[in-house]
């Protein structure tokens, strides 16, 4: 299962409505789980998962990483039955050390600075085009 933790409220209407559509293309194990928490409560929450589960901090200073490359990192952890924790910050998006310290890997979406509500959407469209990767399907072409 994919998990994401996201700091700040709710999806905004607009925003819930454009994930749902990627939402449900997804399947097991790379459905969705959404946990809004927070923003301060953020580091509290990434100390208490399984250390077993794989942690990706979403930060403007981590990895960028190509689409098919993405597909990889989410379908190892995934095939070997672990869940994958993507947490996303609130409005400042910045993570305390102890929380760096726990991720598997940190990823940054891109040079720009985004907003967390758009960051939102972007993880979900791109988790169903790793699926799509990881399956062989026809959604992703280069």
């Amino acid at each position: 299962m994919v998990k994401i933790i996201a700091g700040g409220k709710k999806h905004a209407s607009w925003l819930k409505e454009a994930c749902d559509e990627y939402e449900k293309r997804l399947r097991k194990p790379w459905a969705l789980e959404w946990q809004f928490v927070d923003e301060e409560k953020l580091p509290e929450r990434v100390a208490k998962l399984n250390l077993i589960d794989f942690v990706i901090l979403l930060d403007e200073h981590g990895k960028i990483l190509s689409s098919p490359e993405l597909s990889r990192r989410l379908k190892e952890p995934l095939e070997s039955g672990r869940n994958v924790v993507l947490v996303i910050g609130g409005a400042f998006g910045h993570f305390p050390p102890e929380m760096t310290a726990r991720a598997n890997l940190i990823w940054s979406l891109s040079n720009l600075v985004l907003p967390h509500q758009i960051c939102r959407l972007i993880v979900t469209e791109q988790i169903y085009r790793a699926q799509e990767i990881a399956h062989g399907g026809k959604y992703h072409h280069t």
